[in-house]
């Protein structure tokens, strides 16, 4: 009589392999540090110019970040995201003038919450006017990179005339925080007090960003929809609500950015946005195109470089940005962090 023949155990399912996180432009950026260190030559020099660095790249980061998501998810090239962050600046100064009396007090919480509302109106303002911007001149031009180029550059010019038209061709002069004013020095090292607030709002600016963006449900489908568009509408999500809304994320976030550089540069100027947007771009070039994280290291490189080089040669700051972007590029074509998909 002939054995029975036994079922072939099944094969051991095997872990998909994690994915490896990259950790180098991280240590480039602190190797940047702290090579930068003996260059100076003194601590509190250095650690004044790094503070000074940080604070500097996490306003350009709100900035350049609201761009980054809207390409990264949505594939628009808006060349007009300077002026939200222009009209930002613009919206939260004037909501700061009734409150100056506030502004002057000695508590810190007090200057907060003052500062709070200015950003809440700032972000209210260009998010509405980002709604807008979308349904009537990015609409028409989905998919269509030369013209989306070429449309929203028009209309960040007419926002600029705008924002003359309504406001005046002067500039305004920024109430200060006074509780926030001045430094706080610790031996010999002396670090502004509103810049360790502009840091502390950029890294909780951008972790919310990666929480939302990896750790909910909306930023699962808003990274499904980039992906296969429609299996998630086959699945009963309108994707285009959530790219709208991802548009109106992306400029409320220009605003606040630039409220803030307005109350780092103490003015406000109608042209500040397309001032800034050279910066953002170079910005976005070297994190990588469409990449938060990438974009979030590479404004703190920029930032840092830009201060080391004013402080050592003050003559190289015009070609600073360019040539890290140049060295960027030459090491990883794509950028730091580059998006698979692109």
């Amino acid at each position: 009589m002939s054995a029975i023949p036994q079922p072939l155990a099944a094969p051991e399912l095997q872990a998909l392999p994690g994915v490896r996180a990259d950790y180098v432009p991280v240590l480039i950026l602190v190797a940047l540090m702290l090579v930068a260190l003996p260059l100076v030559g003194s601590f509190p020099s250095w650690v004044t110019l790094t503070v000074a660095g940080l604070a500097m790249g996490m306003m350009i980061f709100l900035m350049a970040s609201g761009l980054t998501l809207v390409f990264g998810l949505m594939d628009v090239l808006n060349l007009g995201h300077g002026a939200f962050a222009s009209v930002g600046a613009f919206a939260g100064t004037l909501a700061l003038f009734p409150m100056q009396s506030w502004l002057q007090a000695d508590s810190a919480l007090l200057n907060l919450a003052v500062l709070a509302i200015a950003a809440v109106v700032a972000m209210l303002v260009t998010g509405i006017l980002g709604l807008l911007f979308e349904r009537v001149v990015i609409r028409p031009v989905y998919g269509l990179h030369l013209k989306q180029i070429l449309i929203t550059m028009g209309g960040m010019i007419i926002a600029e005339q705008m924002i003359m038209v309504l406001w005046g061709p002067q500039n305004l002069t920024m109430p200060a925080l006074k509780a926030f004013s001045g430094t706080f020095a610790i031996n010999d090292i002396a670090i502004e007090k509103f810049r360790m607030v502009i840091v502390a709002l950029g890294l909780l600016v951008f972790l919310a960003m990666h929480t939302v963006l990896n750790r909910t449900k909306a930023g699962l489908l808003i990274r499904a929809g980039v992906e296969n568009s429609e299996m998630v509408e086959a699945l009963g999500y309108r994707v285009r609500h959530l790219f709208i809304g991802v548009f109106v994320v992306g400029s409320a976030l220009a605003g606040l950015g630039g409220l803030m550089w307005a109350m780092y540069q103490v003015t406000v100027t109608a042209a500040m946005g397309s001032e800034l947007l050279v910066r953002v771009l170079i910005v976005i070039v070297i994190g990588g195109m469409g990449s938060v994280g990438g974009c979030f290291v590479g404004a703190l490189m920029m930032a840092l470089v830009t201060n080391y080089v004013g402080f050592l040669t003050p003559e190289w700051v015009p070609v600073a940005d360019i040539l890290l972007m140049v060295i960027i590029l030459m090491w990883r074509p794509k950028g730091l962090y580059p998006v698979a998909k692109r």
